[in-house]
């Protein structure tokens, strides 16, 4: 079989390498940092765990199926998932809070009736069954099969069923999350649980198309999941897999060029001069750094899904405190932001910024392996913030403003949160750019359809023959679960050839 330069080791760039070494070829990863993971981080100090990535994980049959295909062991047998009950809880501009049942339509729908009126769960409940519509649309296309040649069909077409709505005199259907959330939910409180889920990848909800009705579908459908000892253990059970079907690691090895031959990668060349042949090239590197690597040649060809720029980053505050966490207390909960349109043009208007109090994913999981004892709690608050290019966040005034904004913020879910604080950490862009290599440290969000193909991803082949691309930046885009199912799609097309059409 097959040389199989891969460049990086981020999950998507290792879970292509484990299914192509099963193929039987030999694989080499490159990667420039010294670990494998990309963005699936842990940052540890005083016996405390920190996930600086995801820190849940939806559609855990992604994983499942990598760990079945790569070796028929299950993944529970590598890691312990849980799973998250309640799913979430919110805490809402107007002091309205809702805990919500992990996987369960009945019991999301009642306490949502219980906290927001009656007919309120009614509704949602009914905006999931339209969800679900989409979900059944779009999930081959954009998830289980290589993005179409003629990917204009999915960026025209909406796939939910929006419910007609009539306004001045006209009878319209919602194109965006924003109007599904005025017109068909009709509270502003289910509005922002709506749209919490866009904000979550960096989406501004105004002008995402009601496409995105899938991401809080996937939640209620699949689950929530934590991993014991964090996410970084699925990074960790992954590059063991990888390491066991003996896929070469080559850490501080960082690729500077993809080497041509009459128009088809033959290699990598790397920063040290080293040259290493290939007969197929798989980069999960992000748009800019592969441009840089794709000397002479165009990435991808004239008609193809552009890259994606100008995404929003994430910004984490680590919180070290002393006490236990108390019972019944929920693993996430989000704070809602004071004034949603004012963190929304802050975050995608001119000049960007953060509001005094943005929308706050606090983290509070129940793991003994993430603390030193009982009687501490470690605490991760996540915002979506811009992305930084010219590193000024990284000034520590700059960052102490930011991390106290989160933290008054955070208060509304942990009231007593100061008095038991020891220390705080925070992760910023700059640190999303030093382990990812993207400019700015921006994330990308998962592909969805319509929206003018606004939200598509570059195909995973591309215009050069035996470079392929693959995990956030590439077709089904960003998110674990997505990041998986990259690696499935490249790992068919190079074994099965251009006939590959997915799984069945």
């Amino acid at each position: 079989m097959g040389r199989i330069a891969v460049i990086g080791a981020g999950m998507g760039a290792m879970a292509a390498a484990a299914r192509l070494a099963v193929a039987g070829h030999r694989v080499t990863v490159y990667e420039r940092t010294e670990t494998y993971g990309g963005a699936v981080r842990r940052f540890e100090r005083d016996g405390f765990g920190f996930d600086t990535g995801p820190g849940l994980l939806t559609l855990p049959a992604v994983w499942r199926d990598l760990f079945v295909k790569t070796g028929k062991e299950p993944l529970e047998d590598r890691v312990e998932l849980v799973q998250v009950d309640p799913s979430s809880r919110h805490f809402f501009a107007d002091g309205t809070r809702v805990s919500l049942p992990n996987a369960s339509r009945a019991g999301v729908v009642a306490a949502l009736d219980e906290a927001l009126g009656a007919a309120a769960g009614e509704r949602w409940g009914d905006f999931l069954v339209r969800a679900r519509e989409a979900w059944d649309r779009t999930r081959r296309p954009l998830l289980e099969e290589p993005l179409w040649p003629n990917w204009s069909v999915l960026a025209e077409r909406e796939p939910y069923p929006a419910v007609a709505h009539k306004r001045l005199l006209r009878t319209r259907r919602a194109s965006t999350l924003a109007e599904v959330g005025d017109w068909e939910l009709r509270d502003p409180r289910l509005a922002a649980l709506l749209e919490s889920h866009a904000l979550a990848y960096g989406l501004d909800p105004r002008v995402t198309p009601a496409s995105a009705a899938v991401l809080p579908y996937m939640e209620h459908a699949f689950g929530v999941w934590s991993v014991r000892g964090g996410m970084r253990e699925l990074a960790r059970a992954v590059h063991e897999r990888c390491v066991a079907r003996r896929v070469e690691f080559r850490f501080g090895a960082e690729v500077t060029a993809v080497l041509e031959k009459d128009g088809r990668a033959t290699g990598v060349e790397l920063a040290d001069g080293t040259v290493a042949e290939a007969d197929f090239v798989v980069a999960g590197v992000a748009p800019g750094t592969l441009s840089r690597c794709v000397r002479g040649s165009a990435v991808r060809g004239d008609g193809e899904v552009p890259p994606r720029h100008g995404l929003p980053s994430r910004l984490t505050v680590l919180l070290a405190l002393r006490g236990g966490r108390p019972e019944r207390t929920a693993h996430r909960t989000v704070v809602h932001a004071a004034d949603r349109e004012a963190e929304l043009d802050a975050l995608f208007g001119t000049p960007f910024g953060v509001t005094d109090r943005p929308t706050v994913t606090v983290l509070r999981p129940d793991d003994p392996r993430l603390v030193p004892d009982a009687d501490h709690e470690a605490i991760t608050l996540t915002a979506v913030v811009p992305a930084q290019p010219d590193r000024r966040w990284a000034e520590p005034e700059v960052l102490a403003d930011l991390a106290e904004k989160l933290i008054t913020v955070a208060e509304r879910a942990v009231p007593d949160l100061r008095e038991r604080l020891l220390w705080h950490e925070v992760r910023t862009p700059a640190d999303i750019a030093e382990a990812t290599g993207a400019e700015g440290g921006a994330v990308p969000p998962p592909a969805l359809a319509a929206g003018e193909g606004g939200l598509l991803h570059p195909a995973n082949t591309t215009a050069v023959p035996g470079l392929f691309t693959v995990g956030g930046w590439s077709h089904p885009g960003g998110g674990l679960p997505h990041a998986g199912m990259s690696g499935a799609l490249v790992a068919g097309l190079i074994v099965e050839g251009p006939e590959f059409r997915g799984s069945q």
